[in-house]
């Protein structure tokens, strides 16, 4: 990933980079947006973890049952550190 993100070839770049860009590069992305928005001091960052939180979630479920779909349950448990009883319990429907 490249120290700057905003220019053409960086995370920032349109779809287009993202699409291309690793699961390790997106994840750093998202993870130093999230610490971004904690360390401000102001509502609407607040507001913005709150929103980003409840997406990550739903997306937790998709991501989920799209792997057991391709896999299985016990895929998701284990990814999860949980148990294929557990992980279908929490993210089947």
């Amino acid at each position: 990933m490249t120290d700057d993100n905003s220019g053409p070839g960086g995370l920032l770049g349109g779809a287009a980079a993202l699409t291309e860009s690793s699961i390790e590069d997106l994840e750093v992305l998202a993870r130093t947006t999230v610490i971004r928005l904690a360390e401000r001091p102001d509502p609407e960052a607040f507001a913005a973890l709150l929103r980003l939180s409840a997406v990550v979630g739903e997306c937790l479920g998709i991501s989920a049952r799209s792997l057991a779909v391709s896999g299985s349950w016990a895929q998701v448990g284990e990814a999860a550190g949980t148990t294929r009883q557990a992980a279908w319990s929490r993210w089947s429907s």
